[in-house]
This record gives C-alpha cells, sequence and structure tokens, in this order.
C-alpha cells in the first residue's frame, strides 16, 4: 500500500463532515498514513490521529458539543446571523442582538471570546506531543507578524489545534516561539501540498468550503464581512485542490459555520459523499494501480481542455 495523507480542510461545523469521510476508511481498513489540517480539519484529523478511531472521535465531539462547557460560550448563536428567519420570530431576533452586541467588544479586545474562555474551551481537547501521534499529523495556522503559514508538525497537540482553530475576531491568537497563530483557512483552506510535505504519495482531500451559489441576507456589514470570507475561502480552496489525487465534497455548503446543532446530519453528509466516491478511494490508494495511472492520465488531459 502507498503512503495516503488526508487533507481536511476547514469550515467550522461542516468539518464535521470530516469524521462521516474518516469513518467510511476505517469501516473499508483504507490505512492512512499522514493527516494534515485546517482549523476544524486539524481538530478532527488531530483528534483521529491520537485515537485511531473514528467511532472515538465521533463520540467525543458530540460529547463536547453538548457538554455545557461547549454550550455556555453560545457559538451556536451565531449561526443566527447567517439565518434570513432573524427578522422573523422574535427569540431568534433576540440572538441575533446578541450576536452583534458580542462583536462590539472586538472594538476593545482582541476578540469575542476572552483567552480564558478560549483556554477553558479548548481544554476539552486531549493533550499530548504531536510527534508521539500513533498517525502522523500536522495542523496549519496563519502566523499575524510575517503573514505566512506555519504548518505546526511538533509540540503540544492542543496548542496547535487552538492556533489552528483560532477564528479571527472570535477567538485571541495564539503565541507559539515566534509566531502569533490564528486559522490555518486564512492562508490554506485545504492544506494538500502541506500533507505531502509529511510524505503523502498520494492525497486525498475533504473540502467543507461554503456553496457561493447561496447567500443570506446582506444588510449590514457584519453580512457583508462573512460573505467576502466566503468568497476568499472557496476560490482558495479551489486553487489547492488542484494538487489533491481525489476530492471528496460532502453537501455541506448551504450550511453555517455555526450550526453545530446539525453534527449529526453533516456526520452522516461526510460518510455519504465518502460512500459515493469509494471506488475511488480504493484506486487511489492502491500502490502502482493501472486503473490509477489510466484515470490520472485522462484527468490532465480534461485540465487541458
Amino acid at each position: 500500500m502507498i503512503k495516503l495523507g488526508l487533507a481536511l480542510g476547514g469550515g467550522g461545523a461542516r468539518g464535521l463532515a470530516h469524521i462521516g469521510v474518516l469513518k467510511v476508511l476505517e469501516r473499508e481498513q483504507i490505512p492512512i498514513g499522514t493527516i494534515t489540517g485546517c482549523s476544524m480539519g486539524a481538530i478532527i484529523g488531530g483528534l483521529f490521529a491520537y485515537f485511531q478511531s473514528a467511532l472515538k472521535v465521533e463520540s467525543f465531539v458530540l460529547e463536547a458539543v453538548e457538554s455545557r462547557e461547549f454550550k455556555k460560550y453560545g457559538i451556536e448563536t451565531f449561526n443566527k446571523i447567517e439565518s434570513s428567519d432573524h427578522h422573523k420570530h422574535f427569540e431568534e431576533y433576540l440572538d441575533y442582538i446578541k450576536v452583534k452586541l458580542a462583536f462590539l467588544k472586538v472594538f476593545n479586545n482582541q476578540s469575542v471570546f476572552n483567552e480564558e474562555e478560549a483556554e477553558k474551551l479548548f481544554s476539552l481537547i486531549p493533550d499530548a506531543e504531536i510527534k508521539d501521534l500513533p498517525v502522523k499529523f500536522s495542523a496549519i495556522a496563519t502566523d499575524l507578524v510575517s503573514g505566512q503559514e506555519v504548518n505546526i508538525t511538533e509540540g503540544s497537540l492542543r496548542k496547535a489545534l487552538k492556533a489552528s482553530g483560532a477564528i479571527p475576531g472570535f477567538f485571541p491568537p495564539v503565541k507559539l516561539d515566534d509566531y502569533l497563530l490564528i486559522d490555518g483557512s486564512a492562508m490554506e483552506s485545504v492544506p494538500v501540498s502541506k500533507v505531502k510535505e509529511l510524505g503523502a504519495e498520494r492525497v486525498i482531500a475533504v473540502d467543507v468550503t461554503k456553496c457561493l451559489k447561496i447567500t443570506g441576507p446582506l444588510d449590514n456589514g457584519i453580512e457583508i464581512i462573512y460573505r467576502a470570507e466566503d468568497i476568499t475561502s472557496f476560490h482558495l480552496s479551489q486553487l489547492r485542490l488542484k494538487e489533491a489525487d481525489l476530492i471528496i465534497k460532502p453537501e455541506v455548503g448551504n450550511l453555517s459555520w455555526a450550526d453545530f446543532r446539525s453534527m449529526e446530519k453533516i456526520i452522516k453528509v461526510g460518510e455519504l459523499a465518502a460512500m459515493k466516491l469509494l471506488s475511488d478511494i480504493k484506486v487511489v490508494s492502491l500502490k502502482g494501480s493501472l486503473v490509477y495511472s489510466i484515470k490520472k492520465f485522462f484527468n490532465e488531459i480534461q485540465k487541458h481542455d
């Protein structure tokens, strides 16, 4: 078997679809040699590298999202800002106001959630040394000082995931060595090239970026910022995905990054997407496969048409 690598993209709650993909790969006994992830992709990939079980990752995440610690921060409330219904119902309107008030905090602070709150939230993640993980793993973050992407391949798993998942404006930047790190998706939405640097011979990318065809209301600056971020992430991911041998795109592009209420549905969608491409996944995972070589040849021809 070849060294198969996974590139898991960022997308907040949409990234829970990675769990469904991992469940299929594990069930079909397709070995994963390396994983590199951005943001939620880093969190799911890091947990899998730690637990070596998609089912354990699923159980861990479901329990964490249902925990009192997670719920008290009201992250799901930010889902309302992308919903066209928040003007229609009084309770949803109140949630919408809460979001607006939360954003006012960033005028005098680095983020909506302070360092203590972020530390408590990420303390749910098991801490371990990345180099000791059974599966080779790295997490992508973005350095605010140099503007460069940082591929974290060693050190604390928890700190690496905290840095890769530090959504600008929501969580404070993470200091690591000489870096000041934020969400990896700012530069590397689906880290195909970085998983190759870890030694992967072939790469399966899982893309959970927002679908550009679906827009919510654009009535104010915050909603426009959300839309601009979606556009940037989409085009960046298209560029990175060209390097992948196979792309799995779960149908979650209509969901908000904060829609953790739909987590079980999202995981299932990821599973269905992987099952749909199972024959292609198996072909990609076979070393020296003639079928793979032929498919790659024709794919290259189509790119130049």
